[in-house]
């Protein structure tokens, strides 16, 4: 009897949608047995819907209304969720909250399809993408913010397609500019923090032209670089900001009290250093804060939380050690990889200057991309000893 080799055994595509399937439904039962979850931001959509469905959706009079204008932010910049929200109230009446987590989960379902589809782009493995789903199963940040009414899920889905769009672009050699600006203009209005991926886009469609850039060696040290560079310059930020924009309250609140507070992860205190006394204290700061964004750790973690969140962290951290050995040659993998890194680095610097959230929430969008390195860097060592 013939001998089925690793080559001759591949899983087809069909039969990897239906693994997707089946890792959706088991995230859906999770998150349905649990039930939606409130937030404050929560209310704050659900009044400003409230607000959106009074004036019949005319977002003009709702940007520029008396009530609109108070807010620290304004709300142009959650347009997407509010909306959602709006949407779900006038349809769903008092079950709006349940109509807005099933609507969540749909864009859970369709961001892994476009997680399997970018890999299955670059020529990862069938086999390989299906292995790696159950790290999509358990990790907790999938298992936690997908039933919050939120604007997260819409912002995930953005950033996903962002890099299947990017990632078909780099395939076919030509970037479709319409599509990309779209999908950072719904990013813009779907959350203000969207600059730091809006810039990630723009900053790797201008280097991914210049091939000798993209060593994974050099990435690796222009990435410890800027891990010492971007400190210094956020406290440079720091003074010039509290020196000409001390009277500018929201300026103050975001850049610069929390910085004197010593305050690292937000209302975790345990994580927080003494309040700052030199420009050396200030720099120890935004270091720590860029360390910690993708901490797994907290005092108050389940031990089952703080195992997954490891388990996550290692087999991401495992991803990127592979790169430098076994990358360098399949160019739209390594595009890929270089992508995603930066993409990481951006969302953890800008909230390294702002405010990395009690829960972490704000490394959720980057999750499934980080994933996403795992069966590159395995597709990477099989290719280089061409073993299957």
């Amino acid at each position: 009897m013939k001998k089925i080799s690793f080559t001759e055994f591949k899983f087809k595509e069909k039969y990897l949608y239906f693994s997707i399937i089946i890792s959706f439904l088991i995230i859906a039962y999770y998150h349905l047995n649990l039930g939606f979850h409130m937030s404050p931001d929560s209310f704050k959509f659900s009044k400003w819907a409230d607000d959106l469905i009074n004036l019949d959706f005319n977002l003009y009079d709702f940007y520029f209304s008396d009530k609109s204008k108070n807010e620290r932010l304004s709300p142009f910049f959650f347009t997407i969720p509010i909306f959602l929200t709006a949407l779900c109230k006038i349809i769903f009446g008092i079950e709006w909250q349940y109509a807005f987590l099933l609507f969540n989960l749909v864009l859970v379902f369709f961001s892994i399809i476009l997680f399997a589809k970018t890999l299955l782009l670059v020529r990862v493995r069938s086999f390989l993408i299906f292995l790696t789903l159950p790290l999509i199963i358990v990790s907790v940040d999938l298992l936690t913010w997908p039933r919050y009414i939120l604007s997260d899920m819409n912002y995930v889905i953005l950033v996903v397609l962002a890099i299947y769009v990017i990632t078909k672009g780099l395939v076919q050699n030509k970037f479709n500019y319409f599509q990309l600006f779209l999908i950072m203009f719904l990013m813009l209005i779907t959350r203000p923090s969207s600059i730091c991926v809006i810039f990630a886009i723009i900053f790797f469609i201008t280097i991914s032209k210049y091939q000798f850039l993209l060593t994974p060696r050099k990435i690796l040290a222009f990435l410890f670089m800027l891990l010492i560079l971007v400190p210094l310059l956020f406290s440079l930020l720091y003074y010039y900001i509290e020196l000409n924009f001390s009277e500018n309250t929201p300026m103050e609140w975001w850049f610069v009290s929390k910085v004197k507070l010593g305050m690292i992860i937000h209302d975790r205190p345990e994580t927080w250093v003494d309040a700052p006394k030199d420009f050396k204290d200030i720099v120890n700061i935004y270091f720590l804060r860029l360390v910690n964004f993708f901490n797994p750790y907290a005092e108050n973690f389940s031990m089952i939380h703080i195992v997954l969140n490891f388990f996550q962290t290692f087999i991401v951290l495992l991803s990127i050690t592979i790169w430098p050995f076994f990358g360098g040659n399949t160019k739209y993998q390594d595009k890929l990889f270089v992508f995603i890194i930066l993409l990481s680095f951006s969302v953890s610097a800008f909230h390294s200057f702002t405010l990395i959230d009690y829960d972490w929430r704000y490394r959720f969008p980057v999750i499934l991309p980080l994933i996403m390195l795992f069966p590159i860097s395995i597709e990477m060592i099989l290719k280089k000893y061409n073993k299957i």
